[in-house]
């Protein structure tokens, strides 16, 4: 087993600048003599030296759509999870606003996917906006219906 007390790195006491002559980092402490490097408060991050940055040399990438519409994606497994969990009762028509109240999609999105991944076996009545073919040929199958909004 390695003895921890004497690794160099943990014995090294902390460098105290700008301590007198002596200690090797006395008056300018280590950092020369004037110049903006010098002065306390100084950040010169990106700066190249007055040469274009890099964060302005490269171009703007990407474009973020305005009217984008955010779709809450929801599996068939999730949807039985919350129905065992008594979360959704099975009974009741299953929309976006009842999810959004329930808080389990997020409320800023404006439409509902309903997707395939997983059994379901309650029968359901879902209202959504998007659903994938096997999801409705899954609901059909367990003698659910699935409404899908035009």
């Amino acid at each position: 087993m390695i003895n921890l007390n004497n690794r160099e790195k943990i014995n090294k006491s902390k460098i105290r600048v700008g301590r007198g002559i002596g200690s090797g980092k006395g008056k300018t402490s280590g950092r020369g003599v004037k110049g903006q490097k010098s002065r306390s408060g100084v950040a010169i991050k990106s700066f190249e030296g007055g040469q274009m940055p890099l964060y302005r040399r490269l171009p703007k990438r990407g474009f973020n759509a305005i009217s984008k519409d955010l779709v809450a994606i929801i599996n068939l497994e999730k949807i039985q999870s919350y129905i065992d969990k008594k979360n959704i009762n099975p009974n009741e028509v299953l929309n976006s606003d009842l999810l959004k109240k329930l808080k389990l999609i997020n409320k800023n999105s404006k439409k509902l996917k309903i997707l395939a991944t997983g059994e379901v076996k309650n029968k359901i009545n879902i209202e959504a906006d998007l659903a994938s073919k096997s999801a409705i040929e899954k609901l059909e199958k367990i003698g659910g219906s699935i409404r899908l909004k035009k």
